[in-house]
Parts: structure tokens; C-alpha cells; sequence
């Protein structure tokens, strides 16, 4: 006689259904879709909210105006990678001191190099490292003999297809935490217009810390001939500018700056217009406190230029001259310099 032993069997796993699959599923499928949409209303990049003015910038005449006599020698000792050093001389200024600066510029397709010294021994430096098309990373740093002179800066752009991002931290303690952070996001949410926000911390101590926001608009025409931007920030500060391509040689810039807080009101508003030649640039400009301000660049040759600076301050009865010249002194034949590409630019790398 057989006797038989029960054998336990474990029930089988319960189907999960197609409606669990659905709920785990979800969030990636909303994820694609998502993102097939944005790729589907194809929205250019914004740019950077460090270059959100570039365009009016390189017409107003702020960086571009000098006083008294300047002159900038420079020699080109490798085309690829590019490398040049830079003796510049300035004296006879109003508001600064005679100075000397030795500068020397390394680049090729993902690094950039700039170092710069003075006749005070002042050293400044930039390097920008372009990781991939979209990641760069920027540091610069000066020593000065001058109390509060000094500082170090680290920063990384991100650039998606319709969006940039931005993390920067000046003077930053990791000991302490102390330094001052700022963060940026810029979205394109049409092809003509792009919205951002900027966050700043300051911590100038372990126990005291600000936290400021500022917003940033950017409008551009379709056939991108203007573009409109205004930054606002919480302290009561708005920057406004406009820029206009009327041709291929003319374009128009205005800026507006505003401050209504913390008991001032000031306002003030520029014009500017650039004119480019075969072998010259001018810039004109006014604004509303009396200035009127000229510069022009004229080019003898790819090798030499003429500077002519001048301001007139009608208020205050007052006047700047600057003159200077620009010589490059090549290693290379005219064929080569006529051959030789623009300073390297791939991968978001540019100078200062």
C-alpha cells in the first residue's frame, strides 16, 4: 500500500494587468510626450543672459571710449592653435595713471587662455574649457596689490536646444560658505520671445546672507533685424535696450537704465548708431545727460589702425580726446594672414 505525500504548490504571481503597466508607465510616457512636443515647435537657443545685450553693447560706444594716447602692439607667433602676445601702452589720461599691460592669448576649438600683467604687477587671467557644444566652463581670477582688488570667479553654461543654463560663484569660501552665487535660467517660449530669471545670493559673512531675483524679457524679430530686452531687478533697477540692423553697414542701439529705490531716482538714457566702411568703423552716441561721444577705427591696412576718441560734456563744460594706434607684427606671409580663420569661437568659447 502506496502512501502519498501532499507537495505544497505556490500560487502563481497575479497578473499585473495592463492597467498597473499604464500607472508605472505614465510618468515617462508624459515625459515623451512632453518632450516630442517641444521638439515639434523647433525653438531657437536664447543665448546666454551674459550676452543677452551683446548686440546693443557692441553698438554703444561704453567700451569702446578712451582719453589720451594708447597704443597696442601685438604679434602673432602661431595661427593653429592661435597664439599672440600684446604690449599695450596708455598715458595721458584724465582718470587713470600711465600703464603698461603684457598680455598673451592661447586658443584652439576647445580652450581659450588669456593672461594679463601690469606695470604694478596686477596679474589677471581668463581660461574658458569647452567640455562638448553645450557645456562650457569659464574661470577667471586677479592679484593686485590694492586691497579689494582681488577676486576669483567660476562659471558653467549649459546650453539645451531651447534653453540655457548658467551657475556662477565670485569669491566663493567652501570653509565658510561665504562668497556670492548666481544662477540663471533662460527658456525660449516662442521663436521670437525668451523669458529668464537670475537668483543671487550673498553671503559676505557665515551669519548674514541676501537672496535677490531678477527678471530678464528678450525679443526677437523673425528675420532677427531688432531685438528688444529689459532686465528688472528686485532693488528697483530696470535695464532696457534696443537694437536695430537698419543695413548691412548701419545699425542703431538705446539703452535705458532706471533706478527708483532706496531713496534715488536717477534715470539715463543713450543713443548710439555704428557705421562700418571698407576700412572703418564709426560710432556715434548721445545721452540724456549732455554727452555727446565719437570713436572711429580706420584701417591703413589688416595690419594697422587709427583710433580717434572724443566726448564732449555739455552740462558740465568738459572734454576727452583719446588717439591710438593698433599694429600687428605676423610671422606670416600676406597669403597666410589672408588665409588665417577668425579667433577660434567653436564651442561657446570667446574672448572677454
Amino acid at each position: 500500500m502506496s502512501s502519498s505525500i501532499p507537495v505544497s504548490v505556490d500560487p502563481p504571481a497575479p497578473d499585473p494587468g495592463p492597467s498597473s503597466l499604464s500607472a508605472s508607465r505614465w510618468p515617462f510616457s508624459l515625459y515623451n510626450r512632453f518632450s516630442a512636443w517641444r521638439k515639434a515647435l523647433d525653438l531657437p537657443n536664447p543665448g546666454t543672459s551674459e550676452n543677452l545685450t551683446k548686440e546693443a553693447k557692441n553698438t554703444l560706444l561704453n567700451n569702446y571710449l578712451f582719453d589720451g594716447a594708447r597704443a597696442d602692439l601685438s604679434k602673432s607667433l602661431s595661427m593653429n592653435p592661435a597664439f599672440n602676445v600684446t604690449h599695450s601702452f596708455t598715458l595721458g589720461s584724465q582718470t587713470a595713471p600711465p600703464a603698461y599691460h603684457f598680455g598673451a592669448i592661447f586658443a584652439n576649438e576647445n580652450l581659450f587662455l588669456h593672461g594679463n600683467i601690469d606695470n604694478d604687477g596686477s596679474m589677471s587671467g581668463r581660461i574658458n574649457q569647452g567640455w562638448t557644444a553645450n557645456n562650457v566652463t569659464k574661470a577667471q581670477a586677479q592679484l593686485s596689490s590694492q586691497a579689494g582688488q582681488n577676486f576669483f570667479q567660476v562659471e558653467h553654461d549649459y546650453q539645451g536646444s531651447d534653453y540655457t543654463l548658467n551657475a556662477k560663484a565670485v569669491n566663493p569660501s567652501p570653509a565658510d560658505g561665504t562668497g556670492i552665487y548666481i544662477g540663471s535660467y533662460l527658456q525660449s517660449f516662442t521663436k521670437n520671445l525668451a523669458l529668464g530669471v537670475e537668483a543671487v545670493l550673498q553671503r559676505p559673512s557665515p551669519d548674514m546672507a541676501d537672496v535677490a531675483a531678477a527678471y530678464m524679457v528678450k525679443y526677437t524679430s523673425t528675420d532677427r533685424n531688432w531685438i528688444a530686452t529689459a532686465q528688472v531687478q528686485g532693488a528697483g533697477i530696470l535695464q532696457a535696450t534696443y537694437w536695430q540692423k537698419l543695413s548691412d553697414k548701419v545699425d542703431v542701439a538705446a539703452d535705458l537704465q532706471l533706478v527708483a529705490g532706496q531713496g534715488r531716482r536717477d534715470a539715463l538714457a543713450s543713443l548710439a548708431a555704428r557705421y562700418e566702411l571698407r576700412m572703418a568703423s564709426f560710432r556715434a552716441q548721445v545721452d540724456s545727460t549732455g554727452k555727446v561721444a565719437a570713436h572711429l577705427e580706420q584701417r591703413f591696412a589688416p595690419t594697422f589702425s587709427f583710433l580717434v576718441s572724443g566726448e564732449i560734456d555739455h552740462f558740465k563744460n568738459a572734454a576727452k580726446v583719446g588717439v591710438g594706434v593698433m599694429i600687428e607684427s605676423a610671422s606670416f606671409t600676406p597669403e597666410e594672414m589672408a588665409l588665417m580663420p577668425p579667433p577660434p569661437g567653436s564651442a561657446g568659447l570667446s574672448a572677454p
